[in-house]
């Protein structure tokens, strides 16, 4: 653990432009999952100084949603510069505190900035329209609106991204945020708020709330002054915030849980197959959304495919993040650990065979840490635990299909419908996958199918909105219908 990588002072919210110290007094403390050590200590807030930030942000958006939209894009244009300048700083912090390997980290900060910057020109791009009257003496003009206030959630295994996703297209719409980042992951998020403030953003437009979900969220939903929640997080506290904005008929798109599928055919390329799994699983250590969850493959190259993965697997180098030749890092605390040790020995239990892997790894460097082996399970049947629920973590379930129809059927028996994965090489194939499968997302020999240009969005109870894009833009504005009698 490097001393720039340990922040030995206590970090304070951010509200109406200053940094400020909760109003309970009350800390939180910031512990690696690598080594279990203390990284940093951040002021805990409550409802109150959820409150406080509403106030400043429904304040400052009587200005900052009148500005044109050139001027709010020079705000976005600066911070882009400016995450980009502090790319290594951010990747460090995100390593240091949710375990990370740095060299996704670095991509994850690559990533935000490519958010402020294409919200910096999506900005200008806000149009209305001229819509025919039925009748000769009136004229209909459609414009758009920014919402208003709009309240952030954002979860740990992207805690510098997912700000970005979410606060960059509301800034270019002419809204102000409240943003309550994951307790567990603070700090990077703070860092950005630094460099938020340095870009010379207008106080209160953008505020920072750290603390314990319950109360900042319930002051979040009943403070008629949000006008929109915008959340990534888990289906089950989706649905929570869904059910309590509607009190208030708050706008809300949520980013909620996946099942990802994987679906291998007999004609796949089979070493573009691997690489693509690889990416889509064991990135960010399996706890990505997107994550492959259920891998179907083609009984008659089961046996060739697994043994390919294997292999790849076992030259993975499993450590702290912060170590330039890892690849998989620990688990974000011992919660998420010990839910995918349950899945692996459910599927044990069940008769499932454990390819490799399947333990915790506790030896040395690895005594302190939240780690598990990265795992290959196979003879994966319907009722285990690993086949229906969310794993997030570093194990690949593989169950053996021979028709077409049967595994569509199967990939889309499922609650969730966030993204999927096909691997084949007809052409044909490719096109009857995309639009049979029941997802927001389908990579078709592609296990990274995410760009900030695109829709990113599930079907089914994976949520309800798209980030990414022009659509994200959408989800923070009005439609407004003006009719003109002349």
């Amino acid at each position: 653990m490097t001393e720039a990588n340990v922040i030995t002072e206590t970090k304070r919210m951010f509200i109406n432009g200053e940094w400020v110290e909760s109003e309970s007094g009350k800390t939180l403390k910031v512990v690696s999952p690598a080594t279990g050590e203390q990284v940093g200590i951040v002021s805990a807030g409550d409802e109150r100084d959820a409150r406080k930030a509403i106030d400043a942000a429904a304040e400052a958006f009587k200005a900052w949603s009148q500005l044109t939209a050139r001027e709010r894009s020079k705000y976005l244009y600066k911070l882009y510069d400016l995450v980009r300048e502090n790319r290594d700083e951010l990747a460090g912090i995100i390593s240091a505190e949710m375990g990370k390997p740095i060299r996704e980290a670095k991509g994850e900060v690559l990533g935000a900035a490519d958010n402020f910057m294409w919200y910096a020109e999506e900005a200008k791009r806000v149009y209305g329209e001229t819509v025919p009257s039925s009748v000769p003496n009136k004229r209909i003009m459609v414009t758009k609106h920014p919402v208003g206030v709009v309240a952030a959630i954002t979860p740990w295994n992207f805690p510098v991204n997912m700000v970005a996703r979410k606060i960059a297209p509301a800034l270019a719409a002419g809204c102000t945020v409240v943003l309550k980042p994951a307790e567990s992951t603070p700090l990077s998020a703070i860092r950005l708020f630094e460099l938020i403030e340095q870009a010379g953003f207008p106080k209160g437009v953008v505020n920072l709330v750290i603390g314990e979900p319950e109360p900042i969220g319930k002051e979040f939903l009943e403070n008629k002054k949000v006008r929109k929640i915008a959340f990534t997080g888990s289906t089950r506290v989706g649905k929570l915030l869904m059910e309590g904005a509607a009190k208030t008929v708050k706008r809300v798109s949520l980013e909620l849980g996946g099942h990802a599928p994987f679906i291998v055919f007999e004609d796949a390329d089979l070493d573009a197959a691997v690489n693509g799994l690889f990416e889509s699983k064991f990135r960010n250590s399996g706890q990505m959304c997107i994550c492959t969850n259920r891998l179907y493959v083609h009984e008659s190259v089961v046996e060739a495919f697994t043994n390919k993965l294997v292999a790849r697997i076992k030259q993975v180098k499993v450590g702290d993040g912060r170590n330039k030749d890892t690849e998989i890092g620990p688990l974000i605390n011992e919660q998420g650990l010990n839910k995918v040790l349950e899945h692996i020995e459910d599927a044990r239990a069940k008769g499932a065979i454990v390819a490799c892997g399947g333990n915790r790894l506790m030896d040395g460097e690895y005594a302190k840490g939240f780690y598990c082996e990265p795992t290959v399970i196979t003879g994966v049947t319907q009722d285990m635990r690993i086949y229906r629920e969310e794993t997030f973590g570093p194990v690949v379930p593989i169950i053996t299909f021979t028709d077409e129809a049967a595994v569509v059927e199967a990939a889309n028996d499922t609650d969730y419908g966030l993204a999927a994965y096909v691997y084949t090489q007809n052409n044909a194939r490719c096109f009857r996958m995309a639009e049979m499968l029941e997802y927001g997302i389908v990579g078709i020999n592609d296990g990274a199918p995410t760009q900030t240009q695109a829709p990113f969005g599930g079907f089914k109870e994976s949520g309800i909105g798209r980030e990414g894009g022009h659509y994200a833009m959408d989800e923070f504005l009005e439609t407004k219908f003006v009719s003109f009698g002349l």
